[in-house]
């Protein structure tokens, strides 16, 4: 468990980590954009362009739209996904050993207590949200609360308060909304094809490739936000890892872990306030069942048994 000791260097790299996928995403963005600019002019000119004026001022737009999008998800995403989850806060009369545990933790993470709230839900899960260990908070379900142990528990909010002292929180919100803005732009294009805004009549002007242009537009328009949120995906499984070992850490049982595990893989369902775009902050997906034969490009989540096996040889 060496690799989860140093918090300081887990958290360097994933600032590290996060300019450098925030980079490539906006580069994904951009590019995007100049796609769009470049089909659209080449389709409605009679001289093909390879150097597009208008797609390069797209791209500027995207890109600038990407890294806007990204601030503001600094300044207000975790208010955001406490609303999209419809999390109340509770206070230490309503919940005295969530406050106990939660408090034990953040104690031997070393970063401030972070607020904690509730989903009014018979479902077991939790997640954590904050874009810095100073405006984090943890989420936990009714019936995550009603239902573990309190070695269970630990294991849930230590795995919870490891993602908050990696600054995994941070990460995921800015990848998170960023890949959200790519998927939404490409939803804007795909639908306007649909609708027929682009002008289909290039064989009148004599420009032959206007049916490859717009082709090429559409696979783009596909594969552009799965290939992002592909790269959102892959990272954001490496840190149920990361976090699943600082728990341990934490806690020095990871049979608590182990066994809360065990219950809410068998008890994952959708509830109300879980959506496509929240399901992976979770700490087992309520959305989708993960398995061994789960698309290792999609899974938001590695396999639960995979997990629990890891965390057995940390035991060992």
């Amino acid at each position: 468990m060496a690799g989860t000791a140093n918090f300081v260097e887990a958290q360097a790299a994933n600032r590290r980590s996060t300019m450098l996928l925030l980079a490539l995403l906006t580069a994904i963005a951009a590019g995007f954009g100049y796609l769009i600019g470049w089909a659209l002019q080449n389709e409605t000119t009679d001289t093909f362009q390879v150097v597009s004026p208008l797609g390069l001022g797209l791209a500027a737009i995207m890109a600038t739209a990407s890294v806007g999008w990204s601030l503001i998800s600094l300044a207000f995403g975790a208010r955001m996904v406490l609303s999209m989850a419809d999390a109340t806060p509770v206070t230490k009369e309503q919940a005295p050993q969530f406050f106990n545990v939660a408090e034990e933790m953040s104690i031997a993470a070393g970063v401030p207590m972070p607020r904690l709230f509730v989903m009014d839900t018979d479902a077991l899960n939790a997640f954590a949200t904050g874009t810095s260990t100073h405006n984090a908070a943890i989420v936990a379900t009714r019936g995550l609360l009603a239902t573990l142990n309190r070695d269970e528990l630990q294991g849930v909010i230590g795995h919870e308060m490891g993602h908050i002292a990696n600054l995994d929180t941070r990460y995921m919100t800015i990848v998170g909304v960023t890949v959200g803005l790519i998927a939404l732009v490409a939803d804007m294009i795909l639908r306007t094809l649909q609708w027929g805004s682009f002008n289909r009549d290039s064989d009148k002007k004599g420009n032959s490739g206007g049916g490859i242009l717009i082709v090429v537009l559409i696979v783009v328009a596909i594969f552009a936000p799965l290939a992002a949120k592909a790269v959102q995906l892959a990272v954001s499984r490496q840190r149920e890892y990361l976090a699943d070992a600082t728990s341990v850490q934490f806690t020095r049982n990871p049979q608590g872990l182990i066994s809360a595990l065990t219950k809410l893989d068998a008890a994952a369902k959708p509830f109300p306030g879980v959506s496509n775009a929240t399901q992976h902050l979770f700490i087992v997906n309520p959305v989708q069942k993960i398995t061994a034969l789960t698309s290792a490009l999609m899974a938001t989540h590695p396999e639960t048994a995979d997990r629990i096996a890891r965390l057995r040889n940390l035991g060992g």
